[in-house]
């Protein structure tokens, strides 16, 4: 009893440290690292070499001394964009720095040996999904190293009449879905985190 008392205290301390992450916000760039000190946003813990950009991402691009070709757009749900001179072009599921060659690429017969700086103003497809029998279910913002637990807790909990054992993630994993099972009561009580696994871009919670 002790512990389950102890558990749910824990449970509120991480949703309201998570909701406080979320409603600060999170701005980035293409540069890596968290936000500096000149208050320009960075895209938190990627290099441009890194960072997979997805949909809703939003997107700087230039090409110097080329102000036609400055351009300030969110990636569509399809994953492309369009360009001056170059139509469009899917974007989603490159690095930014993959980009940056696509595009100098498809330029140079328009613009010779152009230098394009392509930023993530904005990260918006870092979203995970809880759905089913849980108190405010919807999409969040995948902050950090968002594990299933603190997921849940920034939904509000499970209801009572939640299936506490039969929680699950559903992943896309190259074209195909996995399935990866959470219980709820062997993570909190029993302390079995294994099951906690780190959530990534796109994830579903499924609460039955």
């Amino acid at each position: 009893m002790l512990r389950n008392v102890l558990n749910r205290k824990w449970l509120m301390v991480v949703g309201m440290w998570a909701l406080c992450m979320i409603s600060c916000g999170w701005s980035v760039a293409a540069d890596g690292g968290a936000a500096g000190g000149d208050g320009k946003a960075l895209v938190p813990q990627a290099g441009e070499g890194t960072y997979t950009i997805g949909a809703g991402d939003i997107l700087s691009i230039s090409v110097w001394k080329n102000a036609d070709l400055t351009r300030v757009m969110q990636v569509l749900p399809d994953g492309m964009i369009s360009f001056p001179l170059v139509g469009e072009i899917k974007v989603a599921g490159t690095t930014v720095a993959q980009l940056k060659k696509n595009l100098q690429d498809k330029l140079t017969p328009f613009v010779p040996d152009p230098e394009i700086s392509v930023e993530v103003q904005r990260v918006n497809s870092m979203i995970v999904y809880v759905i089913g029998r849980i108190n405010r279910p919807g999409h969040f913002e995948l902050v950090g190293n968002m594990n299933v637990l603190q997921a849940l807790a920034m939904a509000g909990g499970l209801t009572p009449f939640a299936k506490r054992d039969g929680i699950k993630v559903v992943r896309n994993e190259k074209d195909k879905t996995m399935e990866y099972p959470f219980d709820y009561d062997a993570v909190t009580v029993d302390e079995n985190h294994v099951q906690n696994i780190q959530l990534r871009r796109g994830d579903v919670v499924v609460v039955p």
